[in-house]
């Protein structure tokens, strides 16, 4: 996606509400962000109703998709990847 942040690459840490939606603010603007969740997913994926059915055809919830959309997402324990967080930094 193009945007005046384009070229720009964000690592999105957060969970719940604010952190999440700023940056899908940021991606809507255009910023390549990744977003890092946990091996068991975000807790957010669960909130609902309403629900949805993502890409793969797995039931989560509107929220989630919503404030996620245009990011890719890593799953990755932060105790034992600490090397692979530095690669992306």
């Amino acid at each position: 996606m193009s945007g005046i942040l384009n070229g720009i690459n964000v690592l999105d840490l957060s969970r719940i509400l604010a952190g999440p939606y700023t940056a899908q603010m940021l991606s809507d603007l255009g910023a390549n962000v990744t977003k890092i969740e946990a091996p068991w997913g975000d807790d957010t994926r669960g909130w609902g109703p309403p629900f949805a059915t993502d890409f793969d055809g797995e039931r989560v919830a509107a929220y989630f998709l919503s404030c996620n959309r245009g990011k890719t997402i890593l799953q990755m324990n932060l105790k034992e990847e600490k090397e692979r967080l530095m690669e992306l930094i």
